[in-house]
């Protein structure tokens, strides 16, 4: 597979280092556009892919072309390159731009897929969400859902929910730095230093969610299991339940799903 990026930005090069790091493909396999060249030319040598000097030579030189650039861009790149886009298989990894809006644009003849990833699929634990409306043919579907899978965990999702769906894993990894920054600053305070601060935090973090996908036990009961009568624990979540720890994180989540509508 011949794989084209149009658009490197922070998601493009978290999937392109994933794809490559996983050994999904091969660096000298993916071919790359962005305005900015050396930024593009940067990410080309600490990544291992290859520049292309447009839009149109990446569409013209891929089997696959994942659309990566900013949402707003997306009308001017395709009227760059439409008659260049027939027969091929177009990936968009942009917000908002689903199968039917992608449909609006492009040839019946364009295959087309829409998946929303999440910046863990730089080291292997992303979450790809794929709308289950597309028009990609069964054996291509099966290598793209592969070579997606090769940076974390590929999940089918009905059109209808994708916007919540790419809320709650798009947005999440924010919220999760957040949690992450505000008890490494609680242990500072308390004498930890900063860089042993963040690994205690982010071990306790990623094995706690180790923990729960691979015990399948609800968060409840794991939480429960580290709250002794009177103990510290159950004394720290009845202050996050003051604080209104749980309303603020479903706050946070009506907050994105209102702005979208």
């Amino acid at each position: 597979m011949k794989l084209g990026f149009i658009g490197m930005g922070n998601m493009a090069t978290a999937l392109c280092r994933g794809f490559i790091a996983s050994n999904g493909i091969k660096g000298e396999d993916i071919l790359a556009f962005a305005p900015n060249r050396e930024k593009l030319e940067r990410h080309a040598n600490e990544i291992g892919f290859k520049c292309a000097a447009s839009s149109v030579e990446v569409t013209d030189g891929s089997d696959v072309i994942i659309m990566a650039c900013k949402p707003y861009q997306i009308d001017d790149v395709l009227s760059e390159v439409k008659d260049h886009l027939k027969g091929k298989a177009l990936v968009s990894v942009a917000a908002g731009w689903n199968y039917d809006k992608y449909m609006e644009y492009v040839d019946s003849d364009v295959r087309v897929q829409f998946v929303m990833p999440n910046t863990p699929a730089m080291v292997g634990e992303g979450v790809l969400l794929f709308e289950d409306k597309n028009s990609l043919n069964d054996r291509e579907r099966e290598e793209i859902m592969k070579l997606f899978s090769s940076t974390g965990i590929v999940v089918e999702m009905p059109s209808k929910l994708m916007g919540i769906g790419g809320a709650i894993t798009g947005c999440g990894p924010a919220f999760a730095d957040m949690y992450i920054e505000a008890y490494a600053d609680a242990a500072v305070k308390y004498g930890i230093p900063r860089k042993e601060a963040y690994t205690l935090v982010s071990q306790t973090m990623l094995g706690s969610a180790k923990l729960q996908l691979e015990t399948n036990e609800h968060p409840g009961v794991l939480k429960d299991n580290v709250c002794s009568p009177s103990g510290t624990t159950i004394c720290g979540v009845a202050a996050l339940e003051k604080a209104g720890f749980r309303s603020a994180c479903i706050e946070s989540i009506e907050a994105i799903m209102n702005k979208n509508n």
